[in-house]
């Protein structure tokens, strides 16, 4: 379909079913899961209509098609009571919920991978509620192409994450930066993993920019995740089956637990971690070989998933990933283990992002690459700074987005950075000439800098872009107003956070002593 067709399409199924559950007694997350298992119901469908015209030509009577034979061509096998075109047809009097219950036993009999995966408890929504539902999204195989479908799984993520706030952010982080990160690492083939993987967005678009690059992913990558929350595991394995992949995704606690033996296994890690955890034992973690520039002595998480993604990559692997913006300038221990990382020559890429692109966080961020296969090159001393924060398309009052010719532009620069070949296939031709006019790499005021490891050092150890790149010559006054209230918003948030958990802790004190 056309995108503007898509979008309309997008829009007009959220609504539908966002209206259909205001009018139920759900929460978003009781009704998440459902949905989202109707949606996965259609796209299956759809790719199994749209070559069984071909598996069923090569059949006989003495060799009748098989479910091997579809899942040859990377389709899952839908058996007839699974099609949710025969669910919306049942008779009247049928028990509507029972056979949606049914139709996801038997997709899951006949494709042992997704065994214990698909949502169930269709008998406890409502008759009513689950008939609608199976109106809304019965017609879609007739109407969508297999791309459109998996835009239509992200935008029903995002629009969940959006309703559950924070804990919807868990699972979720937005199509823009994970396309960015995926542009920037380059995972051409090879192991993929990611120790905080939520519902998977980061495989799915390694996925796609090896399609784009004209390559079969599920020949290309080896995908191996690990994610805490038990609810999400599926959402994770969903998304990859609805997007023709596999992958071995493990339930586990990434501080504590290595399930897939990650150091020096991988070819890439992408990750979008949780940000400023406290309260890990880190006695638990003392001679773990995934931190090997030591444990931070203060009580943050950051640095125990910064040095986890380090450790898991294999002498030429690459990593890229999202991370608060304190852990560029963070003092004391934390400061040591990142001079370490940086003297250790790993350290490639850092880009500073806007703030409003998160459903959780409104404060800005940083995405961070590290590239092992640089040590020894002449790239082995140098980092570059990418100042991103003035790049973005206002979706909202609330949110941002980067375009896809602003994604293909920043990722450019990377490319020019690093001697390879741009890509202009989404339109970024304009920016890269106004930007690099003899297409060659040269540090441009306000947006990048190539720092060598002396000029980081002087700098604190600071891993901060706005630190290395300036402003643009004719916004002087906005930029420089911009950061500085970056920062001081950010410390501000920080403090305002150490406030609140010192005011229960003095009010507890207090009601204790008044109890008394």
């Amino acid at each position: 379909m056309k995108t503007v067709d898509l979008g309309k399409v997008r829009s007009t199924l959220w609504a539908a079913a966002d209206e259909l559950r205001a009018n139920s007694k759900l929460t978003p997350v009781q009704y998440r899961d459902p949905v989202l298992g109707l949606v996965f119901l259609a796209y299956a469908e759809n790719r199994f209509e749209a070559v069984r015209g071909v598996v069923e030509s090569k059949a006989s009577a003495r060799n009748p098609a098989t479910a091997a034979d579809y899942k040859a061509r990377s389709v899952l096998y839908v058996p007839d009571e699974s099609r949710l075109s025969s669910l919306v047809d049942l008779p009247e009097g049928d028990d509507v919920g029972k056979a949606t219950d049914d139709a996801i036993n038997a997709i899951e009999a006949a494709n042992p991978e997704l065994k214990d995966i698909l949502p169930r408890g269709y008998r406890k929504l409502e008759r009513s509620t689950l008939i609608e539902l199976l109106r809304l999204f019965a017609p879609l195989p007739t109407q969508l192409s297999g791309d459109a479908f998996g835009f239509i799984y992200e935008d029903f993520l995002s629009n969940f994450a959006a309703q559950e706030g924070k804990g919807g952010g868990e699972y979720f982080t937005p199509y823009s930066i994970v396309r960015l990160i995926v542009e920037i690492l380059e995972p051409f083939q090879g192991r993929v993993f990611d120790p905080a993987c939520g519902s998977g967005g980061m495989f799915v678009q390694c996925a796609k920019f090896v399609e784009r690059h004209n390559e079969s992913a599920s020949r290309q990558l080896s995908i191996l995740g690990v994610e805490k929350t038990d609810d999400t595991v599926p959402l994770a394995k969903m998304n990859l089956a609805l997007h023709g992949l596999s992958g071995d995704i493990r339930q586990a606690n990434s501080y504590y637990e290595d399930p897939h033996s990650a150091v020096g296994a991988f070819d890439y890690v992408m990750a979008n971690p949780p940000f400023n955890v406290d309260k890990i034992k880190k006695d638990q973690l003392a001679g773990d070989r995934r931190f090997p520039f030591g444990l931070p002595r203060a009580d943050n998480g950051n640095f125990l998933w910064i040095q986890q993604f380090y450790a898991a990559l294999s002498p030429t692997g690459r990593a890229g990933f999202v991370m608060a913006n304190s852990a560029g300038d963070a003092g004391h221990s934390e400061k040591e283990i990142r001079k370490q990382l940086i003297e250790s020559g790993t350290v490639d890429v850092m880009v500073a992002i806007s703030s409003n692109f998160f459903y959780t966080v409104t404060l800005p961020v940083t995405l961070w690459f590290l590239d092992k296969a640089k040590v020894g090159t002449p790239r082995e001393d140098t980092v570059l700074f990418l100042d991103a924060r003035h790049i973005f398309r206002q979706i909202d009052r609330a949110h941002r987005d980067f375009t896809a010719d602003q994604i293909e532009f920043l990722a450019n620069v990377v490319r020019l950075y690093r001697g390879e070949d741009v890509e202009t296939v989404d339109g970024s031709e304009a920016l890269l000439a106004e930007n690099f006019p003899d297409g060659k790499y040269v540090d441009v005021g306000g947006l990048c800098k190539i720092a060598t490891r002396a000029e980081i050092e002087a700098q604190g150890w600071s891993l901060n872009p706005g630190r290395y790149t300036g402003t643009v010559a004719v916004d002087v006054r906005e930029v420089d107003f911009i950061g500085d209230l970056t920062a001081l918003y950010e410390e501000f948030a920080t403090l305002s956070d150490e406030g609140d958990v010192l005011r229960s802790k003095v009010d507890a004190a207090v009601q204790g002593i008044l109890d008394a």
